[in-house]
């Protein structure tokens, strides 16, 4: 919810895309029955996803801890 939250904060979300989006997370409770979210609300998402960058920690090299 966490990030859902930051794309409205950013506007990448209008408030009833928001509400829409985290009532459809809310009832699917599975990553089955969120992927089953309709159409036009995953496009959203998506596209917030991207414009959010939400996959740049996926890509990044991890860090390397200092010694003991």
């Amino acid at each position: 919810m966490d990030t859902l939250d930051e794309m409205l904060g950013r506007k990448l979300l209008t408030p009833v895309q928001h509400a829409q989006i985290a009532a459809w997370i809310a009832q699917a409770r599975t990553p089955e029955g969120i992927l089953q979210m309709p159409a036009p609300l995953w496009r959203t998402l998506a596209l917030a996803s991207v414009l959010l960058d939400v996959d740049a920690d996926l890509v990044q090299p991890p860090l390397l801890e200092a010694g003991p």
